[in-house]
């Protein structure tokens, strides 16, 4: 998106366009700063919030080298006064929930972005309200004494670089970039602070020796497509010039619906891992289904024993909701993928659906080469599904689950921020 705005406009209109007043607020190590608030005996202490793979850390423990989905094992190696606690997802639900009436008592413009973080844009506050940087001081002072939490800010003109700021200011920390100093702020930067920079392209750009955010700034655009891609060359050479969106989305609804498992550093059985994936693919599903969505493709993500990671994804014919459908796809895909989890191990398991759309809009066809499909239009198994989903909302997710998982559980299951109907 341009920056860039034909014909005049007023001073008023240059000003706002220019400051700084998009906020990323972000709880600093959200799960194990719940835990440290309701037990003083944590406090200061190294903790993870975990079992066999560690789901969240505190910044004590993250200063002796512990890293969430690490191995509950190695993670004792590095910190072996480590206190492990078991998830309390209830508790953070609260906590997140208390935490967004802040946000949306701040400003109604607020875009979640996970239970923990939150973009808030606080420009049209500039005539009834103090400045953006004091706003965000008195956010977090709210959230410290009505939550008990600490939580990192960053102010900006854009997302993106509100974004980075906090990331930089972690933990406990408010940064403010002067739109006139965001070259300044961010050309010094490695390029593994960038927002959407992932391991791979870090990868990539540091093996050409570009290993700031003005190393990047300083090559074409040109250069950068031929590197990275088309896409992704672009998207990089707007970021490292400020020409990211300067809005924030508030009336969007979820892309995409995944879930993923960190089962740890194997060697894995085959049969374990695609049970984990189809607890996670049953997971997917009912939240389709409750959103009353429907999902046109399936996303495969590994990651291996180096921390590396792959994707892997497959269109569907016919967009669906049916848990039977989308784990055929994603067995599938998991099968292709399996030559790749031989030779470097698998520590995590994912699964998303993307190109969701509503259920009632969508044309309804006839699958003269799939099983009969039930009357309610879920697959194959769509009475199955229905009657999975009713139990589970009258019971609870966990009353069913599969026979295979018994042994070993379905993993823990992260709060989700709500989507919008």
């Amino acid at each position: 998106m341009s920056l860039v705005q034909s014909g005049k406009e007023s001073d008023e209109q240059s000003d706002e366009r220019r400051a700084a007043a998009i906020l990323h607020a972000d709880l600093d190590a959200f799960y194990a700063s719940v835990e440290q608030r309701d037990d003083p005996a944590l406090r200061g202490r190294p903790v993870a919030v975990g079992g066999g793979v560690v789901l969240a850390c505190s910044y004590e423990a993250k200063r002796r080298g512990v890293r969430t989905a690490m191995g509950g094992r190695q993670a004792r190696a590095l910190c072996p006064d480590l206190l492990v606690v078991r998830p309390r997802f209830d508790a953070y639900l609260e906590a997140s929930r208390r935490v967004f009436e802040i946000f949306r008592d701040t400003t109604p413009q607020v875009q979640g972005v996970s239970i923990d973080e939150a973009f808030l844009d606080v420009a049209g506050l500039r005539h009834i309200d103090v400045p953006p940087p004091q706003v965000a001081a008195r956010l977090r002072r709210r959230v410290r004494e009505t939550v008990g939490l600490p939580i990192t800010v960053g102010v900006a003109r854009t997302p993106f670089l509100a974004k980075v700021a906090s990331r930089v200011a972690k933990p406990d920390g408010l940064l403010v970039v002067d739109p006139a100093g965001e070259d300044a702020f961010l050309h010094p930067l490695p390029v593994e602070l960038l927002w959407g920079v992932g391991e791979v392209t870090a990868t990539k750009l540091r093996d050409r020796g570009l290993a700031t955010a003005g190393d990047v700034a300083a090559l074409p655009e040109g250069v950068l497509r031929g590197m990275l891609g088309p896409a992704a060359g672009r998207h990089l050479y707007a970021v490292v010039h400020g020409r990211t969106p300067v809005r924030i989305v508030t009336d969007g609804r979820r892309g995409s619906v995944g879930a993923q498992r960190a089962i740890g550093r194997g060697p894995h059985a085959a049969d374990f891992v695609r049970a984990a994936l189809l607890g996670l693919v049953d997971r997917v599903s009912r939240r389709l289904r409750e959103g009353e969505r429907l999902a046109s493709t399936v996303v495969l993500r590994l990651r291996f024993d180096d921390y590396s990671r792959a994707t892997r994804s497959r269109s569907l014919p016919v967009p669906t909701d049916s848990g039977a459908l989308l784990a055929a796809v994603a067995c599938a895909l998991l099968d292709a993928a399996a030559p790749l989890i031989l030779t470097r191990g698998v520590t995590l398991v994912g699964v998303a659906v993307t190109g969701l759309e509503p259920h009632r809009f969508v044309q309804q066809s006839f699958a003269f080469d799939e099983p009969r499909r039930d009357v309610d239009g879920g697959g194959p198994d769509g009475g199955l599904d229905t009657a999975r989903d009713e139990i589970a909302a009258r019971f609870g997710s966990r009353t069913l689950t599969r026979a295979s998982l018994l042994r070993t559980g379905d993993g823990f299951e992260a709060p989700q921020l709500p989507d919008a109907r």
